[in-house]
């Protein structure tokens, strides 16, 4: 199943899975229907909402058919079989992604929950799209106390299973789900399907970086009220999830450390200075072609050793063939593996050299779609250029030349700038690229680019990074057919500066250097109350053209990590 389109606006639906609970989930929808709740209460401007029926018995099924035929905001999704709470839930969700919703508000039928609380928890959703949205319960006389006091046992396994106390319940199905990030979860783990599902879809969404936000809600249990829930039965499912997650959590912390997910900017350097003299000794003293000579013993070295970045490389290998074979798109005609994708690294480091070197002319560039760069030429101005790590991102330095030597700076968010700049002084004192070292983009960073694009130089920012300090603040867009975290502060800080807004993908196609300088935005307009929906739209358009131009030159995508997984490691709130 695929993701739903990230560049769609907030977009909810309600999603209520059903089994049995005709009358209940009538009164429950027919008081809604009555009550004020702050929007229009009519079939064009209802939230929609999509029941599931879990196999409900004749009188239920006929209880749901009247209900959906007498409103047409409600759509019905009828299992043959009942599967469980969990089960049902997930075909919903799956349901929901495939008629175009970006989240779904999950209720119970039973008529517990508050449904005056829905536009909050909506609210909140808008705020905080990548989030998945909580009920956390208040309680009155009605709650049974076996469930009451039953429910801290649960607490506190969720606390061990997550080594924190942010997860305050796990067990309310008043929730708001993001549909990119919990559907990417479905399709990689298979998850319980009945009355355990609440709690293991919220600790893995956790262990995923979802961040998880809670809002206090009343909860009711109505004396009438139906319950599936099977004190054995279920509770010895729940407790078998929670031993497995525990257990999960302890292998983990222990032997499975060499396997966790670094941050990118965690990942040991290898190499170093030394890698970087030698590489340039070796330019210098055998010129290109003995410099290609020294490069496969060296790249086999890389190879062998690099393990995590190995299984980087097959695994963006593997999902992009996947891709292009589900939508029919011819791949180059070239062999592909990870020796040959860590080949091209090395390859793209030797032009990296010529660049830095100045031997790379702007005649030698061929710009495919020239126009707004002809355009940029007729009128010199600041720039702001949203590259990536595809390519050669340099080559924007002999574009730069023909505008008259124009100063290209490059934000670069590890702690290996000074050392970059004193090697770019050594191989060429007269380079006209700077790299500027930051750990966290903050008012003074702003202004110094600002200053440098009413200077008339050009900035240059990459997108498919996630951030060193706040590696959590991230927009999920669909990137070769499954949801990927990628940054918000490029996009954020472009944003910011105001400048014309390109993107850059130098690419080495058929012997040649071919650089696609494409306008991105005249200038980025994020307003505060519109950044929730506007965000996510200018993310996926920018991983819809990364993603163009990965097919179009597979192995030059240079990102060896596990791009489509936050770390397992990370701290930022």
């Amino acid at each position: 199943m695929m993701a739903p389109d990230s560049s769609l606006a907030f977009r909810p639906c309600l999603l209520i899975p059903c089994y049995n609970h005709g009358p209940a989930l009538v009164r429950m929808l027919d008081g809604w229907l009555a009550a004020p709740h702050g929007e229009s209460q009519d079939d064009e401007t209802l939230l929609p909402c999509l029941i599931v029926d879990d196999g409900s018995c004749a009188e239920t099924a006929q209880l749901l058919d009247e209900l959906v035929a007498r409103h047409g905001w409600i759509t019905l999704l009828r299992l043959p079989l009942n599967q469980g709470k969990g089960g049902a839930v997930i075909q919903g969700l799956r349901q929901a992604a495939a008629l175009g919703f970006t989240h779904a508000l999950q209720l119970d039928a039973d008529g517990q929950h508050d449904l005056a609380d829905v536009p909050r928890l909506l609210a909140e959703a808008r705020e905080y799209p990548q989030a998945l949205i909580s009920g956390a319960p208040v309680y009155d006389e009605s709650v049974p106390k076996g469930r009451f006091y039953g429910r801290y046992v649960t607490h506190v396994w969720v606390w061990l299973e997550t080594s924190s106390f942010e997860i305050r319940d796990s067990m309310c199905g008043f929730r708001v789900y993001p549909l990119a990030s919990t559907l990417g979860l479905l399709d990689r783990r298979s998850l319980g399907q009945r009355m355990d599902f609440d709690t293991e879809v919220m600790v893995r969404l956790y262990w995923a970086g979802v961040a998880v936000r809670f809002l206090p809600t009343r909860v009711i249990y109505p004396p009438d009220g139906l319950s599936h829930f099977d004190v054995w039965r279920d509770n010895l499912r729940i407790s078998w999830m929670h031993t497995r997650l525990v257990c999960e959590r302890m292998l983990d912390l222990t032997w499975g450390r060499c396997r966790r997910r670094l941050h990118w900017s965690r990942t040991p350097e290898r190499g170093a200075q030394w890698g970087l003299n030698f590489m340039l000794w070796c330019y210098d003293t055998f010129g290109r072609r003995g410099f290609q000579l020294c490069l496969y013993p060296v790249i086999a070295y890389f190879w062998l050793t690099g393990v995590r970045q190995r299984r980087a490389s097959t695994d963006y290998l593997q999902r992009l063939e996947k891709f292009a074979a589900a939508r029919g798109i011819t791949l180059p005609a070239e062999r592909r593996s990870s020796f040959r994708h860590f080949l091209r690294f090395g390859e793209a480091m030797l032009d990296k050299l010529a660049g830095w070197r100045g031997e790379i002319r702007h005649e030698q560039v061929e710009l495919i779609d020239n126009g707004a760069y002809q355009a940029l030429q007729e009128r010199p101005q600041g720039v702001l250029v949203l590259g990536s790590h595809l390519g050669d991102l340099e080559l924007c330095r002999a574009l730069s030349r023909s505008l008259g030597q124009v100063t290209v700076n490059a934000l670069v968010f590890t702690d290996h700038a000074e050392r970059f700049n004193r090697l770019l002084q050594a191989v060429n004192p007269q380079a006209n690229l700077q790299l500027i070292q930051v750990r966290e983009v903050g008012p003074e960073t702003a202004i110094l680019l600002k200053e440098k694009l009413e200077a008339g130089e050009w900035v240059v920012l990459v997108g498919d990074r996630t951030s060193v300090t706040r590696e959590k603040r991230v927009i999920w867009a669909d990137f070769l057919g499954a949801p990927a975290p990628f940054p918000q502060g490029p996009f954020i800080l472009a944003a910011a500066l105001g400048a014309p807004v390109y993107l850059l993908f130098g690419l080495r196609e058929q012997g040649r250097f071919r650089v696609y300088f494409e306008p991105f935005a005249a200038q980025l307009q994020l307003l505060r109350r519109e950044r929730a929906a506007a965000l996510p739209q200018l993310v996926q358009q920018y991983a819809e053209r990364l993603q163009h131009h990965c097919l179009k030159a597979p192995l030059d995508w240079f990102n060896f990590f596990d791009f489509w997984h936050l770390s397992d490691d990370n701290t930022d709130k």
